[in-house]
């Protein structure tokens, strides 16, 4: 089942993890609505993560440890 997701874009928080740049949180956004399809259940450490490998703080595979670890939860 699909559910939303608090995305503040006067704010730029997506469940209120702060974003520096609209184009930033839009690419989140967007990243995790496709993962949501699939299952994938979004916290504040996951999109915090998802928002470090978008803007180039982590590595791609600094961001699959981070997958597989499942520090996300």
């Amino acid at each position: 089942m699909y559910k939303t997701i608090n995305i503040d874009r006067n704010n730029l928080t997506i469940m209120g993890v702060q974003f520096a740049d609209l184009e930033t949180l839009e690419s989140t956004a967007n990243a995790l609505g496709s993962n949501m399809f699939e299952g994938f259940v979004p916290t504040p450490k996951g999109i915090e993560i998802i928002r470090d490998y978008i803007v180039g703080k982590i590595t791609f595979a600094e961001f699959i440890k981070f997958a597989k670890e499942k520090a996300y939860v």
